[in-house]
This record gives structure tokens, C-alpha cells and sequence, in this order.
């Protein structure tokens, strides 16, 4: 009489547990997800009228603006002679940026760097009030 082979699974288990507890043990739990920024908001008043100002406004295209004013948006060096020219005899001006949410940081970076070359070092933001 012949006997049936028999599999013994408990060494198996005993295996597959010291494994598992070996990977949760060395695992790091890293989670990657994409950057997000939510901008802040104000609950101030208007802001007081600056009449030494300019308004600098940058589309999503990257085109520049200066006082309403079509103004050059290829190098920082001809957008600070653009600022010079509308500041006029304006004696240090405030520089407020008004960027549009899907303009490029390099375009914003530009405008701040003709301000910089013009000699101009108040430089402010723009922000939409919480609705």
C-alpha cells in the first residue's frame, strides 16, 4: 500500500510572513503629487491712490504693457528704457505688476528686471479679492 504525498504548507506561511514583514519594514511610503499653490488672499481695503505709479500688465502670450501703452517684452534692457519713458519725470515710481494667472514666471522675472535696471525698487502685485 502506497502513501499519498502530503504537503506541509506551514513552513510556506511561516516564509511568506517573515517576507512580508521584511517589505513593510524597508518600504518608505513616498507619495509624489503634483505641486500645488493656492495663492492668498486679502481682506483689506482699497489701497491708498499712488500718484507716482506704473502699471505694468503681462498676458498669458507674454506681451508687456506699460500704462495701457503697447511696450516691448523682448529684452529687460528695452522694457527699462520703455518704464523710463512713461515714468517721465515721476521720482521712484512704484512699479505694480499685474500678471495674468497663466503668464510665464520667466515674463514677470523680466519685468522685474527692467524695473532693477531702470533703478526703480518698489515693485508690487496685483491680486484678485477672495469672492
Amino acid at each position: 500500500m502506497r502513501e499519498e504525498p502530503e504537503i506541509n504548507f506551514i513552513p510556506l506561511i511561516d516564509v511568506l510572513l517573515v517576507i512580508l514583514i521584511f517589505l513593510m519594514v524597508t518600504t518608505t511610503y513616498s507619495r509624489f503629487a503634483e505641486l500645488q499653490i493656492n495663492l492668498p488672499t486679502a481682506e483689506a481695503g482699497q489701497p491708498p491712490e499712488r500718484p507716482a505709479q506704473l502699471d505694468v500688465a503681462v498676458d498669458a502670450k507674454g506681451n508687456t504693457t506699460i500704462n495701457r501703452s503697447a511696450a516691448p517684452s523682448g529684452t529687460p534692457a528695452a522694457l527699462s528704457e520703455a518704464l523710463k519713458r512713461a515714468a517721465g519725470d515721476m521720482k521712484d515710481p512704484v512699479i505694480v505688476i499685474n500678471a495674468d494667472a497663466n503668464a510665464s514666471h520667466q515674463s514677470v522675472v523680466r519685468v522685474m528686471e527692467a524695473a532693477q535696471i531702470a533703478g526703480y525698487a518698489k515693485i508690487t502685485f496685483t491680486t484678485q479679492a477672495r469672492k
